[in-house]
């Protein structure tokens, strides 16, 4: 895991070695200090002195200010360091993230990568700041101060050999327990996460509903989870503490009581037994920070382990090996195509597929809902890979295709339409970074969508806010369309992305798409007939088969489902 995260820390290295570095120096200037404090004790006071006792408490207050400069310096480094890696490694899992397809996305689901992207990292970036100071503080002081005391008294420093190994013991088994626990916690993270998620997404929905006190309520389940979670795992780690200061206790007691015996019997100086028990308490403190670190890793460990699955994972959809860079033209064809969203599975949600849509051709496609039909066209920017048959545009597997290429040429308007934050042209500019105002304004007419947004006071640099919350949802379908014409594409599907205009709209639009798209593949999926009976080829959908393809008069004369459905729509109108 360590080799995975390590290239992340990029350009921050030398923070990484120049704080263990002034750590170093650190340490020494506090195992430094108790026995200048003998010194004063044993040799200025027990002489009185007072010269020698100024000279070495200076030279005290100099080491103290060093040890202060020392770990200042210590902490600014861990501080950068930390922090540049966290953002580093934030910006690889997000870059990886859209590599992902679908498929990858799904897996993990939203709010789980929400959360390896904030808690996950944050935990990492704690243990690497932990790492990079006590890691090195508190080995170093464990050695030096142990040397420091047995050069005192080798007998009384015998202690150590009792309450060291307890100590291991006690934090071994604290450690191996709480990991999973930690895993445990981190899930219900992701779950109180996908609740605010959803909420937030479908606020309006909530409150037309009048669901706020069940929203409340359902919240107030998921974060009393993750409260249950870290109380189980936290249990365990609490332990530590009291353990690690009963060891602590311990040893100051034993000391002073042999320590003192030993004075009584003039085999050890009153100067020597206060550095000694300077000394046990540097020592003991440095197994309590060394078990706080090792605490601190079963934490970050689980979310370590987590990130790594994210840059780890293997994107479902990748270029071949010598992938081609341009799509020819807009012909499409969908080979035997049989598709399952589960990996393995024979239960498909498209079977048998077969069709054949000219260059040019503008096809509809009908079904009711649950016939598959948003999941067809998906198939056709590889947003998912067949799972048997193939499907060809411009006469090549799409799997041939560079992904960033075959996608350029096919302008998709999803059945769910999004905008961004930022002004109209901000977001017309996602189909065409480099369109220029002319270019704009001919989509925008084209999609009926000028004249609405000339209406509005600062016309095309209107802010549309998070999500496009200023404007419409018929609105909001014709920005979705002028920017998927801005992209100039070989093949445009419009997947029920004229359903929130009224039917003269739709009329205008398609009446634009004829004389602007002549040479353009357009497939459009509607639940209106009108919407696609003058399509040069409609397409019926049922159960994820092709019930029948043909004109809108074929189909009337052939198709029963058709009929249904266009003389069920009449009779609407009329009424």
């Amino acid at each position: 895991m360590i080799k995975k995260l390590w290239p992340f820390v990029g350009k921050y290295r030398k923070y990484l070695f120049l704080c263990p570095l002034l750590m170093v120096g650190e340490v020494l200037m506090e195992t430094l200090i108790p026995l200048m404090m003998s010194r004063i004790v044993d040799v200025g006071i027990a002489n009185g002195d007072l010269g020698y006792v100024l000279k070495i408490g200076g030279l005290m207050a100099l080491m103290a200010v060093c040890s202060l400069g020392f770990g200042a310096g210590a902490a600014r480094y861990a501080a950068v360091g930390g922090a540049g890696f966290a953002k580093n490694l934030r910006a690889g899992m997000y870059h990886k993230i859209q590599e992902y397809s679908f498929y990858n996305i799904d897996r993990f689901s939203t709010a789980s990568l929400i959360t390896r992207l904030t808690t996950d990292v944050n935990n990492t970036q704690n243990a690497l700041m932990m790492l990079m100071r006590m890691a090195v503080r508190s080995p170093m002081m464990l050695i030096l101060a142990a040397c420091f005391a047995i050069s005192i008294n080798a007998d009384l420093a015998l202690i150590f050999t009792v309450a060291l190994p307890l100590l291991g013991i006690g934090m071994y088994f604290i450690m191996s327990r709480a990991h999973p626990r930690f895993e445990a916690m981190l899930k219900k993270y992701d779950a109180m996460n996908a609740s605010v998620q959803e909420n937030l997404i479908a606020i309006r929905v909530v409150k037309a509903f009048v669901r706020e006190k069940h929203e409340k309520d359902k919240f107030g389940i998921t974060a009393d989870d993750v409260r249950a979670a870290q109380i189980k795992a936290e249990k365990l780690v609490v332990i530590g503490m009291p353990l690690m200061q009963l060891l602590v206790y311990g040893c100051i007691v034993a000391v002073l009581w042999f320590g003192g015996r030993e004075i009584i019997a003039g085999s050890m100086l009153t100067g020597e037994l206060i550095s000694f028990i300077s000394y046990v308490t540097q020592i003991m403190m440095s197994m309590m920070m060394l078990a706080m670190i090792f605490l601190n890793l079963v934490l970050s460990r689980a979310s370590v382990e987590r990130i790594v699955e994210v840059l780890e994972e293997t994107p479902d959809i990748q270029n071949g090996e010598h992938p081609r860079m341009r799509v020819e033209e807009g012909s499409v064809e969908f080979d035997h195509v049989c598709f399952s969203y589960a990996k393995e599975s024979e239960n498909y949600v498209l079977s048998d597929i077969n069709v054949s849509i000219r260059s040019g051709e503008t096809i509809g496609i009908l079904g009711g809902t649950g016939s598959a039909k948003s999941t067809l066209v998906q198939l056709i920017p590889r947003l998912y890979d067949v799972s048997k048959g193939c499907v060809r545009v411009g006469g090549h597997d799409v799997r041939e295709y560079d992904v960033t290429a075959l996608r350029d040429a096919v302008a998709m308007v999803l059945q769910k339409n999004v905008l961004f934050s930022g002004s109209i042209r901000d977001n017309l500019r996602w189909g065409n970074k480099d369109a220029t105002q002319e270019e704009i304004e001919a989509a925008c007419r084209a999609a009926q969508a000028h004249d609405f947004i000339m209406s509005f006071p600062d016309g095309y640099d209107t802010d549309l806010g998070q999500g496009g919350v200023n404007v419409s949802g018929g609105q909001k379908q014709r920005l979705c369309i002028a920017r998927a014409l801005l992209k100039k594409p070989k093949i445009v599907i419009l997947d029920d992305s004229t359903s929130a205009v009224d039917t003269a709209t739709d009329a205008r639009i398609r009446q634009a798409f004829r004389e602007e798209l002549a040479g353009t593949t357009t497939i459009i999926i509607a639940q209106r007939v009108a919407s696609v009976m003058d399509a040069d080829r409609i397409m019926i959908l049922n159960d994820g088969r092709i019930a029948d393809i043909g004109t809108h008069e074929e189909l009337m004369r052939r198709s029963e489902i058709y009929r249904e459905v266009y003389t069920s729509q009449q009779k609407g109108s009329a009424a």
